[in-house]
């Protein structure tokens, strides 16, 4: 494939939009413009829980391809790893994005809070979990442990007090159809570079030794 139409590029040049829409993005009447950042961080964090999500369904269907040989169980498994990495990294990359946007909404840095030490805490452990799942290399343990990752994060998030993120969604709530529809957008864009740096993993040759590059997505890829 060649590299101005590789995955990966197509993963960067959806950043570049994504950082285009957020340089414009509505201000707030007490923020201004540095509620752009908290759009950004917001919309970064659910598409690392969305892809985390989209990982723990392809490894389930990848899990009951073992025993239902009518399911593609290699692509499923391979899909669970390709999601779970770029789930974790959007994860991992969304903790800078939220103590920018602490520090230029709100003057300082809240470290204590507890949702952003639940989500450094998961930002780690995930990152090993990955990395000890690449390296160990069996698809169908990388789909069981992307499902039982998702479950805990869930779990662990659905008893953490709420500080700093009180729910209902402030945007969605708002009654600004505006900025509603700009926050959907920016969520928008945020999966489509998900998806791109998921086929960007999908391309590496690790589930099929001596098919590599192109050869290697066709053969577990048919999108």
């Amino acid at each position: 494939m060649s590299p101005k139409f590789s995955p990966f590029f197509s993963f960067l040049s959806a950043i570049a939009v994504i950082i285009l829409v957020t340089l414009f993005g509505p201000e707030e009447k007490s923020l201004g413009a540095n509620v752009r950042l908290v759009y950004l961080h917001g919309a970064w964090v659910i598409a690392a829980e969305v892809t985390m999500l989209a990982a723990a369904i392809a490894g389930g269907l990848g899990l009951l391809g073992q025993v239902v040989p009518s399911i593609r169980k290699d692509w499923l498994h391979a899909w669970s790893a390709a999601l779970g990495r770029t789930g974790i990294l959007f994860w991992v990359s969304y903790l800078p994005l939220s103590m920018l946007a602490m520090q230029a909404n709100w003057n300082g840095l809240f470290l204590a809070e507890p949702r952003f030490r639940l989500a450094l805490t998961f930002a780690v452990v995930g990152l090993l979990l990955q990395a000890g799942l690449w390296i160990i290399g069996q698809p169908w343990l990388t789909s069981a442990a992307n499902i039982i990752f998702l479950v805990t994060l869930r779990v662990a998030f659905a008893g953490a007090e709420d500080v700093m993120h009180p729910p209902p969604s402030p945007i969605f709530n708002s009654g600004l159809w505006h900025i509603i529809l700009y926050f959907v957008l920016l969520n928008l864009l945020a999966w489509l570079a998900a998806y791109f740096l998921s086929r960007s993993f999908l391309s590496l040759p690790e589930n099929n030794p001596g098919i590599t590059g192109e050869s290697h997505e066709k053969n577990i890829n048919p999108f």
